[in-house]
């Protein structure tokens, strides 16, 4: 049996699309799993927006996700260039291939003549206006500028399986004579993306479901160029919570991000990011969180469904925050450093404050950034206090209780947190106070937050001094 060959085509017109991360992911799973080549291209075409920056962001995307290629740009490979911009000859050569074929020919018509043609139809028909094949059967060949375009068969139909969506067929009559290939020899997507899956040896085309229509005048291109017609595997779209499509040109779309590298700014783990967006559209059974390995176990196709789901941001944050729970403190330790970084706290990974930090914030984190946010007051000379934190808890009242509370505290011998729990337990019940008596006001007085870890825990890790200089600053 081959082993697949199956490829990632972005274009480069801007960050890595949350959506095009899940193609790629599904891409490189079924590689992994079998033993096949993930081959990375770039569709390049779009000469207008693509940039070199969107090439290095989406490289650097890819990178971070772990969606490691076997084929493209840094990885070489028999097959290159890897940009299509780098291919125009080839695709020269095989535009020729059509037409003498017969499956292809050149059209001289001028965009002036095509909307002259689309502006005589009554104005509510002219959205629908398809080429009337004026140049198909032309035989002459001036020297005037022209364009390839793909010479359709007259009735039948393109029937195909798809391993996501079933049996397919397209009638050959609700298709038109595309372009191929525009005038200045750059292609269009159905050429290009052909041209190179071809040369490239590709096996499986996993896309989006917006591809659909693309396929049948796709596969009617291998079948000209007598190329095995390669399988199709069409994914279900990632909408946004309301339902509409998810675009890389609107920014911020409901409060998701759709940026890849906005959830690496943001403090997800990768495995996490992979996680959510594997279960849109795939599942095993009812499990819900996986390992990158147990993604390639697995995966499969039969296991893909066909209908489209709605971005859920509560979900994404429970299987991001279980993520980090499967980190051990050391790991997180180390990963939290760039986030506390960019608060202004310059922790030394040595800190011997660090990793218990960790240990108490975990368990209510579902990012680095929310992490980084809860440990703050740890690492500050003194914590930043929420004024109405302040004007609810310090008062009067609470006063005395903290000052006291601060020479129970003073006096704890080994400074850990059974040891403090239980002094102060007993200082309370000498008092017939309970806990709630001083909880908040002590919260407050330590963390500058009304919310915040267990009160002993928060103690244990500031430490005898500062806990104590704490207490008696909020007191006086």
């Amino acid at each position: 049996m081959t082993r697949p060959r199956v490829r990632f085509a972005p274009s480069p017109t801007g960050y890595l699309h949350i959506g095009g991360a899940r193609t790629a992911l599904f891409n490189w799973l079924w590689a992994r799993k079998t033993g096949g080549t993930f081959i990375l291209r770039v569709e390049d075409t779009d000469q207008e927006r693509s940039t070199d920056e969107s090439v290095r962001v989406i490289f650097d995307s890819m990178r971070w996700l772990g969606l490691d290629w076997d084929e493209g740009p840094h990885a070489g490979g028999d097959c290159g260039p890897y940009f299509q911009m780098q291919r125009l000859d080839l695709y020269r050569e095989y535009a020729e291939k059509l037409i003498r074929a017969g499956a292809a020919y050149r059209c001289y018509c001028t965009r002036e003549e095509l909307e002259a043609q689309r502006n005589a139809l009554p104005e509510k028909k002219r959205a629908h206006w398809v080429y009337p094949g004026t140049c198909r059967e032309r035989r002459d060949e001036p020297d005037l500028p022209y364009v390839v375009r793909q010479k359709l068969p007259r009735g039948g139909a393109v029937a195909y399986t798809d391993l996501v969506c079933g049996a397919m067929s397209t009638p050959c009559d609700a298709m038109q004579d595309q372009v191929l290939m525009r005038s200045n020899g750059v292609p269009l997507y159905n050429f290009g993306a052909v041209v190179d899956d071809v040369t490239m040896g590709v096996t499986l085309v996993a896309r989006g479901k917006d591809h659909l229509i693309n396929t049948p005048p796709q596969i009617l291109l291998y079948r000209a160029l007598d190329a095995d017609v390669p399988q199709f595997a069409h994914l279900p779209m990632m909408l946004t919570p309301t339902g509409e499509k998810m675009s890389k040109r609107l920014g911020d779309q409901q409060g998701i991000d759709v940026p890849v590298g906005a959830y690496r700014e943001k403090g997800w783990l990768p495995d996490a990011v992979l996680n959510y967006i594997a279960r849109f559209g795939w599942s095993a059974g009812d499990q819900e969180i996986f390992s990158r390995e147990e993604l390639i176990e697995k995966f499969d196709w039969n296991h893909v469904g066909n209908h489209d789901g709605r971005y859920d941001k509560k979900k994404a944050l429970w299987v991001s925050a279980e993520h980090l729970r499967k980190r051990t403190d050391d790991e997180l330790a180390a990963m939290v450093l760039p986030f506390l970084a960019k608060r202004g706290l310059t922790v030394d990974a040595a800190d011997a404050r660090l990793v218990p930090a960790v240990h108490t914030v975990k368990p209510r984190a579902s990012t680095l950034v929310e992490m980084a946010d809860a440990m703050d007051y740890y690492f500050r000379d003194e914590p930043v206090v929420d004024a109405k934190a302040a004007e609810k808890f310090l008062t009067a009242d609470a006063k005395p209780k903290l000052a006291a509370l601060a020479d129970v505290v003073a006096a704890v011998e080994p400074f850990a947190e059974a040891e403090i729990h239980n002094a102060v337990e007993a200082w309370l019940a000498s008092q017939s106070l309970e806990i709630k008596h001083v909880a908040q006001p002590a919260r407050v007085a330590l963390t500058g937050r009304s919310a915040s870890p267990g009160l002993y825990e928060v103690m244990a890790v500031l430490g005898r001094d500062v806990t104590v200089a704490r207490l008696r600053k909020a007191s006086a």
